[in-house]
């Protein structure tokens, strides 16, 4: 494929896993080839600190079940995030699943220990190994939130081929944080020569402003802070112009 329509889902997860679960169908639009939903959306983290071990799930359990069969439905692939059971019974891992054209999951590498938080606490942090997927013929790279914050892991998912990076997170509101929000996302889109989507959780607790950023840093679609569904085509021809016009992977010195 030449383009891939790619859908954002901002909207806020509950605390009933079996109602998130509904809201992925009723939630999933038509006419997309990649339908993004936000970090932790089979379940919110609740509050600061809490213990989320008792909601976390195989990849084969309710919600990444229900997500391979809302993908079905729709024609599309979808990504969502949820707590996976890990070897550590107290301390899940913080993981995205890919249903649809590609079948894949990723675990957050970065997790949160930092403005005044330790998501590390509550959960287990991912090897450190990128995961790229092809999706409607694109290279697609796959990060969650934190590690957004980390630039090496971004250039990992290049090497690999990403041409795409799709960024599921749950970037708490606070001073500044807009502001790091689309200041990192367009800079991992620049120096990359990449594509960027990242689908947010929405206020009043997350900041909102989901988006997605050509390879030269112009942002094609963004949402505001409330509940929304905003959409957008990224298309090769953009990618391949953007990397002529900046080829700064091809003037690497290594």
């Amino acid at each position: 494929m030449a383009s891939l329509r790619i859908a954002l889902v901002q909207e806020a997860s509950g605390l009933d896993q079996a109602a998130n679960r509904v809201r992925l169908g009723e939630l999933t639009p038509a006419g997309s080839d990649l339908v993004v939903f936000p970090e932790a959306f089979g379940r919110d983290f609740g509050a600061a600190g809490s213990d989320i071990s008792a909601f976390a799930e195989p990849l084969d359990g309710p919600f990444a079940t229900e997500v391979e069969r809302v993908a079905s439905h729709r024609g599309a692939t979808v990504v969502a995030g949820m707590f996976e059971t890990s070897d550590d019974p107290q301390r899940p891992f913080n993981t995205l699943v890919v249903r649809g054209a590609a079948h894949a999951s990723y675990r957050k590498v970065h997790l949160y220990d930092s403005f005044g938080y330790r998501e590390s606490d509550r959960l287990t942090a991912g090897d450190i190994a990128p995961v790229v997927v092809d999706i409607g013929g694109f290279e697609v790279g796959l990060m969650t939130c934190y590690d957004l914050r980390f630039p090496e892991l971004a250039r990992a998912l290049v090497d690999l081929g990403a041409e795409l990076i799709v960024i599921p997170s749950a970037w708490v509101a606070g001073d500044r944080k807009v502001e790091h929000w689309r200041t990192l996302l367009r800079a991992r889109a620049i120096e990359n020569t990449v594509f960027v989507a990242a689908a947010a959780q929405p206020g009043p607790r997350y900041t909102g402003h989901s988006m997605v950023v050509d390879p030269l840093g112009d942002v094609l679609v963004e949402a505001g802070t409330g509940a929304e569904v905003v959409t957008a085509v990224i298309d090769r021809s953009s990618l391949e112009e953007a990397r002529r016009t900046n080829p700064s992977l091809a003037n690497r010195r290594l």
